[in-house]
């Protein structure tokens, strides 16, 4: 995220914002295969692991957080488990993904050919948008859908407002 922004949250007074990590959760015991993936597909950096205690000394040992880094983006992975809660699904329990997840590049084609290389599906070409990006889409092997875009120009904020009018 660019610039950090300050809001204010009534009588609480004020916070920063840093950072919006999105924490995929991969249908167990896939997150490893997930970052194997990520890796192929981004060219992420494993920052960090921690297995799932209960289960470390199973064969292949459930993943309770990895955090993957590639450019400045990042995210979090781990495998579902019944411990994050009835609300945390993987795709795979949801039957579809409920977020895509948005990357902007400056070679949204390149980007595109690496993840559809390391196994992701096209479900959207790439193409120039009337929205002002060269956009396309793809799910990845664990159902999470992906995004990858490149601004065709700079836009003001005005032009903004114009292209997503239309």
């Amino acid at each position: 995220m660019g610039e950090q922004q300050q809001a204010t949250n009534g009588k609480q007074g004020s916070c920063v914002y840093k950072a919006c990590i999105p924490h995929l959760v991969v249908e167990a015991p896939r997150a490893a295969d997930a970052i194997s993936f990520y890796k192929r597909a981004f060219g992420a950096e494993e920052v960090a692991k921690t297995l799932h205690k209960r289960k470390a000394d199973q064969e292949m040992p459930l993943i309770l957080h990895a955090h993957l880094k590639f450019g400045s983006a990042e995210i979090m992975l781990c495998d579902e488990v019944e411990e994050s809660g009835p609300n945390v699904k993987s795709p795979s329990s949801l039957k579809g993904s409920a977020a895509i997840l948005h990357v902007v590049t400056d070679d949204v084609d390149a980007a595109f050919a690496k993840a559809m290389e390391a196994g992701a599906k096209e479900t959207e070409p790439v193409t120039d948008q009337p929205w002002g990006m060269r956009y396309g889409k793809v799910v990845d092997p664990f159902g999470f859908a992906w995004s990858f875009g490149t601004p065709l120009k700079e836009l003001y904020p005005e032009e903004e407002q114009v292209a997503s009018a239309q």
